[in-house]
């Protein structure tokens, strides 16, 4: 795909853009194009003058995700500063770019007052990343506060759709194929600013003390199954510290896959796919990825 071919906008577009820096994993290969959208119209503008039958991707923090070796083809969409406003639209809304973190949101919710949004400082995303996966932890998931969201399709329209439509089930929406996520609405409860700061400093504390948060991880790698809690799985299938390549195990936290330092996504994916093989020998249990694992093999 030839710069002749793609339409011409007014943010930036980027050839063979290197996605490792910008993952958590720090792994992968590159987006065919980078498109940072300078505003709503321009993202509406590539994706309707766009020839349909090119991918589009987009990408937030690139915290819950492998990027494939061989890089990701088509137009990978992130968005940057124009999506990542935070507002109070009423009493206990808050209108929210989708390129905003979960910190900015809870944070300006702790700001005006508004109490249920604690749990979005724990979620290393941006609102478009946990609307479409129904992001959640310590209690709370996307579908108990999102009002609704404003989401660009594939053929650039944009659209507004309340949470009944995104028939939300555990990290699951049914979000229409190649939209993107680029505002959202939250509403809360009225709460008191120093009991919700104390919230959000109980849930990073807890964090910080089980979670291996300053190695170059992925987050959560699988789903919790019914009646199960995934580290538990991988932990009694003798799969803590276990290693692949440059990957690992957390020996912290076994729901997390580790890049040691030089691990292709390829070892990653690889040790992934072996924890799964040997929850499923060990407990008869079929882990789910709750990683997206994106782009083509090497």
């Amino acid at each position: 795909m030839s710069t002749a071919t793609l339409p011409n906008v007014r943010g930036k577009l980027t050839p063979s853009a290197p996605l490792a820096p910008l993952v958590w994993f720090k792994s992968g290969g590159a987006a065919e194009w980078l498109f940072e959208p300078k505003d709503l119209a321009d993202l509406q503008a590539l994706l309707r003058e766009l020839d349909p039958a090119v991918p589009v991707m987009a990408l937030g923090l690139g915290s819950n995700m492998i990027v494939r070796d061989g890089g990701v083809p088509g137009v990978v969409v992130r968005l940057g500063k124009a999506f990542a406003k935070v507002e109070r639209l009423d009493d206990l809304t808050l209108d929210c770019g989708g390129g905003a973190s979960g910190i900015l949101v809870s944070s300006t919710a702790r700001d005006n007052g508004i109490a249920g949004l604690e749990f979005l400082r724990s979620i290393p995303g941006t609102v478009g990343g946990f609307v479409r996966m129904n992001g959640g932890a310590y209690g709370g998931e996307v579908k108990d506060i999102l009002v609704d969201c404003d989401v660009v399709l594939r053929s650039g329209e944009l659209v507004s759709l309340p949470v009944a439509d995104l028939h939300y089930t555990y990290r699951h929406s049914e979000l229409p194929e190649g939209a993107i996520v680029v505002a959202a609405r939250f509403r809360g409860q009225p709460g008191q600013s120093d009991a919700i700061q104390a919230e959000m400093d109980r849930i990073s504390a807890s964090r910080e003390a089980s979670q291996p948060l300053r190695s170059k991880t992925g987050g959560s790698t699988f789903k919790n199954p019914a009646g199960h809690k995934a580290w538990q799985l991988v932990d009694e299938a003798g799969c803590r510290g276990l290693q692949q390549g440059g990957a690992q195990v957390s020996e912290k936290h076994t729901n997390f896959l580790l890049n040691l330092g030089d691990a292709t996504s390829a070892d990653i994916e690889g040790l992934g796919e072996e924890v799964r093989r040997r929850v499923k020998a060990k407990s008869g249990v079929e882990l789910e990825w709750e990683i997206q694992r994106v782009g083509k093999s090497k």
